[in-house]
């Protein structure tokens, strides 16, 4: 793809997106991961739908001329896979973060630790501005011993306490004052509600980040969370499917094998029954082993996961996998690059490493398996659409 025509598409997907993210917008609800607008230029009306084709009905959503085959294909394959990856950054650089998007251009960030300078001072405006796609910026704001604007906004309750002490209904306000706290600093994506089942201590690995021991009631809990976070134009994040709650120990430390999945049905997955009740959310797949699913793997590279969550469970969304960069269920087994093609291939549309870095060796990896046929181009434009669809563009 030559200058003339990047620029050519960064009008296209400017037209199409609004415009650039900057703190203190109002947000836009979309179906997705969350884009930013802004409230003093109008929002384009979407170009006009080509005339149907001659040719049968088609069967995939990317063949329909109202999708997103246009913008897919508008994008490369270096492009198309940097959509498909979210790294990890420093909340003390804003610099380097607007580098890593402007050379790299990728699908979307992560925010991790306790530095907030890229959450402050509209810093995310500037690595909007460097974007051609828009930006899917993330954090994990679950609250408890999980959180990233503390110090700035105050804190905000274990997911354990909120259910303890509040109604869903102001469980949905808390996290909606959150989320507009979290937009208003550039934030998009939220990877909570934590939709684990357990009643283990406060201070094991799930403990008190899960709202409760009963199924239906963390559903009526995270489902409450995720709308005050929609309400807010922040993406809810569920997980960590198909459910942490009873695993064997950390995966940020090892293997972590559950309950068979028969007993995993019976009480961690049923918060995952019924995914439509929670409106328009993404799902992060777990690195966890599940005898008689996984065969050894863990869920976030195990293909009958993913065939799990979009079959029985019927999911549609996004599909984000777990810390692949930081957590040894994963670094003790695979190397980075190897890791994101291998849940790439098993069916995760965005990998997420929080270490950050290593992106021309992922992207020249993810480049290499899609000219080889190991992950195959239509895998490939079925997550970017997803993505693109998920940021409001298509």
């Amino acid at each position: 793809m030559n200058r003339r025509s990047l620029a050519a598409l960064g009008v296209a997907f400017s037209i199409v997106a609004g415009c650039l993210l900057v703190s203190g917008l109002q947000p836009r609800i979309v179906s997705g991961l969350a884009v930013p607008l802004t409230s003093d230029r109008p929002v384009p009306p979407p170009p006009p739908a080509a005339p149907p084709p001659a040719a049968p009905t088609p069967t995939s959503r990317l063949e329909r001329p109202d999708g997103c085959a246009p913008l897919v294909g508008g994008l490369d394959v270096r492009a198309q896979v940097a959509q498909l990856v979210v790294v990890g950054v420093s909340g003390d650089n804003p610099a380097a973060t607007v580098s890593l998007v402007r050379d790299h251009q990728v699908g979307g960030i992560f925010i991790g630790g306790n530095a907030t300078a890229l959450l402050k001072d509209r810093s995310l405006a500037a690595v909007q501005a460097v974007a051609r796609v828009p930006v899917a910026v993330s954090v994990d704001e679950e609250g408890g011993r999980v959180q990233r604007i503390d110090d700035l906004d105050g804190e905000l309750p274990s997911a354990r306490t909120m259910a303890a002490t509040k109604s869903p209904d102001e469980v949905r306000a808390l996290a909606a004052e959150r989320g507009r706290q979290l937009h208003a600093r550039g934030v998009t994506v939220d990877f909570a509600p934590d939709t684990d089942v357990t009643g283990a201590p406060d201070d094991d690995v799930i403990g008190d980040r899960s709202f409760s021991p009963d199924p239906a009631r963390v559903k009526t809990y995270a489902k409450a969370f995720a709308e005050g976070l929609r309400d807010a134009g922040v993406q809810p994040v569920l997980k960590h499917f198909p459910g942490h709650g009873h695993g064997s120990g950390d995966s940020h430390k090892g293997t972590v094998v559950t309950p068979p999945l028969d007993k995993l049905r019976a009480v961690d997955l049923v918060p995952y029954r019924g995914l439509a009740d929670y409106g328009p959310v993404a799902v992060m797949v777990g690195h966890l082993d599940v005898p008689d699913l996984t065969n050894g793997l863990p869920a976030s590279l195990s293909p009958a996961a993913y065939q799990l969550l979009r079959g029985e469970f019927a999911f549609t969304g996004p599909i984000v996998t777990d810390d692949l960069g930081a957590m040894k269920a994963i670094t003790a087994q695979y190397s980075l690059p190897e890791a994101v093609l291998k849940a790439l291939q098993a069916g995760a549309d965005e990998a997420l490493w929080s270490s950050g870095g290593r992106v021309d060796e992922v992207l020249d990896r993810l480049v290499k398996a899609v000219q080889a046929g190991e992950l195959p181009k239509t895998r490939v434009q079925e997550s970017v659409a997803r993505v693109l669809r998920g940021k409001g563009l298509c």
